[in-house]
């Protein structure tokens, strides 16, 4: 029969629309402000006993709170507080509660019901600019780079020496590294090996018969050190946000010393901050012979409760660092035992093989390098607390294995307390290690980057044009105009459903991909009835002009839709940032809307004059009036 389909079909399309209900549901729940509590380190939990003892401080400071509980299985602890301008008071009265052992980060809690949740309903990722986020502001410890360099000088001159067996007593002296030698020969011999080892280093003698040498710092390479730490740390930084599954969020410069990280909407800020500002990093060193000179050697304790009060004493020669390694996976060894399998770089590899292959059956220790920091707490002259951070180095060993043969690029670290911690271990070295200690300076959650006033505006002018798109289609199509509204609705209700699947992020330029998708599914109702119109103007029957409008004006919306989708997909290939995002709101819309426009408007326009003789048709400005050809006869 004509305009008549099947029962699979409506159940099909009605299937589709109540899923886009359900999953564009959750959009509706605007979260709640909350505070996250997460351990200082990846195998430090939370318990019911540290949010009673948050909630007794939020108490007591007049904070209103609420809901407080468990996540992660115990990773992480969430409260949720009454108003949005109690974030960062509360923050910072459980933060002097609970002490430097645990994190407290600015967090929105979602609202979402139980009954959605369960089928993996989720509310779409809002962009900064519409919903706002966590914003951090770190700075970078230019003096720790400048100093790291320095040492990196005085290894690098004590290695050399030491290989050329050239007698001489090495110390650092502010930025330069002065040299006593035995003799005048000495001098000149190490002069030379120096000056090709580092060209850039100024080299400087106190007299012409003086056994000594000082390698001085020139200014510029100390600039270019710091611009160095900076501009690494920047990548690493943007290596663990990607790690951490961030969506759409902003890592930049600021200044010279100073870097921003912004996360857009409901994040696990407890994790994040503890992963952007952790500064670790691992050193492997042979373990001492018990006859070597103190000088030479340094005395570390090993990490975990199981070894607590263990010593050993390693030597100040470093083989490598982290910063050798291009690759790290968390895993397990044959004990059931957490591990981290490590891959180095081609001279990470060389300078392990060389180190192992001529130190078998002595033992190598890996020196685990934290940097931390104490909080203090104290009073100005006007009797307002003051909060100073100091910052130190926890230098712990992680286990110290016989080397059976020499190591090459690929080997395992043992000696973890737990899966978490080799995960985040793992995590850091494969972002890279951070080239100088990072500390935050400020961290406040922010609205829309655009501000609301200008958000609200833009609310009310898209709620303006859909109104008079509305009234358009009712005044002009009639019946038809409202069966066009009802598929629009149906578009857009599928359109939030499918980017809340996908994990998308919506941004301001998200929305102007939704006002063009709207535009485009009211295009393609409009062709449509223009084609029923066409028909009825040239005599044929009510029903065989509804078919025939509908088959004609496929194609034409098929060729608009699919050329306009080529173009989304190339905006979002070469794009980024807000491009992307309005390259997969169109995309999205588009599919969307070719579906509720042939196939939605479709089965409502068969409910109402499908399947029965029709005296007319309420299409506007073209009435269909009753003629001789049998109406619902077959195609």
């Amino acid at each position: 029969m004509l305009n008549r389909y099947s029962l699979w079909k409506n159940l099909l399309i009605a299937s589709v629309v109540a899923m886009g209900f359900y999953y564009a549901a959750p959009n509706i729940y605007a979260p709640d402000p909350a505070l996250q509590i997460g351990g200082s380190s990846g195998s430090q939990g939370v318990d019911d006993v540290v949010l009673e003892r948050a909630s007794s401080a939020l108490n007591d400071a007049g904070i209103g709170h609420f809901g407080q509980e468990i996540q992660q299985s115990g990773k992480t602890g969430l409260i949720r507080l009454e108003g949005r301008d109690q974030q960062l008071r509360a923050q910072a009265t459980l933060q002097r509660a609970l002490g430097d052992g645990y994190i407290v980060a600015l967090n929105l809690a979602p609202t979402t019901p139980d009954w959605l949740v369960r089928g993996a309903a989720q509310p779409m990722k809002l962009g900064l600019d519409l919903s706002g986020g966590v914003h951090f502001k770190l700075e970078v410890d230019v003096d720790a780079a400048t100093a790291r360099k320095l040492e990196q000088y005085e290894n690098g001159i004590k290695r050399r020496l030491r290989e050329e067996r050239i007698r001489g007593r090495v110390a650092l002296e502010g930025t330069r590294v002065g040299i006593t030698f035995r003799s005048v020969e000495d001098r000149e011999r190490a002069r030379s090996e120096i000056r090709d080892l580092y060209p850039e280093l100024l080299l400087d003698r106190v007299d012409e018969t003086g056994p000594q040498l000082f390698a001085e710092v020139t200014e510029t390479t100390i600039a270019e050190t710091v611009e160095y730490a900076v501009a690494q740390n920047l990548t690493t930084l943007r290596n663990r946000v990607n790690e951490l599954g961030v969506s759409e969020p902003l890592v930049q410069r600021q200044g010279t010393n100073r870097i921003v990280v912004e996360l857009p909407g409901i994040q696990d800020t407890a994790e994040a901050k503890r992963i952007l500002g952790k500064v670790a990093n691992l050193e492997f060193r042979l373990v001492a012979e018990t006859n070597a000179p103190l000088s030479e050697r340094q005395k570390f304790e090993y990490r975990g409760e199981t070894r607590q009060g263990m010593t050993e004493w390693l030597e100040r020669d470093i083989i490598i660092t982290g910063e050798r390694v291009s690759n790290a996976a968390a895993s397990f060894d044959q004990n059931g035992q957490p591990n981290v399998q490590i891959t180095l770089d081609g001279e990470g590899g060389m300078l392990m093989s060389r180190a192992t292959r001529a130190n078998v059956k002595r033992r190598m220790g890996v020196l685990f390098i934290e940097r931390k920091y104490r909080t203090l707490y104290g009073e100005d002259e006007n009797g307002e607390t003051v909060i100073t951070r100091e910052p130190y180095d926890e230098k712990r060993v992680l286990t110290a294995p016989v080397i059976q043969s020499a190591l090459g690029a690929q080997f395992q670290i043992t000696g973890l307390d737990s899966p978490g911690e080799s995960s985040e271990l793992a995590l850091m070295l494969r972002a890279g290690a951070l080239a100088a200690p990072i500390s935050f300076v400020e961290e406040r959650t922010v609205g829309p980057s655009l501000g609301a006033e200008n958000i609200e505006l833009g609310v009310k002018s898209l709620q303006l044009g859909l109104a008079l798109v509305v009234l358009f289609m009712i005044v002009y199509y009639r019946v038809f105009g409202v069966i066009a509204v009802v598929a629009l609705t149906a578009n857009l209700i599928l359109l939030v459903a499918v980017m809340s699947l996908l994990g998308a992020t919506l941004t301001l330029p998200g929305i102007a991909g939704i006002v063009l998708t709207v535009g485009m599914a009211v295009d393609a109702n409009v062709l449509i009835f223009a084609r029923i119109r066409e028909e009825l103007a040239a005599g044929t029957s009510n029903q065989l002009a509804i078919h025939s409008g509908f088959e004609r004006a496929v194609t034409t919306i098929l060729d608009a839709n699919i050329t306009t989708l080529i173009v989304a997909v190339i905006l979002y290939a070469v794009g980024t940032g807000p491009i992307k995002g309005f390259a997969v709101t169109l995309s999205v819309g588009i599919i969307t809307s070719m579906f509720t426009a042939i196939m939605g408007t479709r089965a409502l326009v068969n409910l109402v004059y499908g399947g029965r003789r029709v005296q007319s048709l309420s299409i506007g400005h073209v009435t269909a009036k009753p003629t001789s050809k049998t109406e619902g006869a077959s195609a």
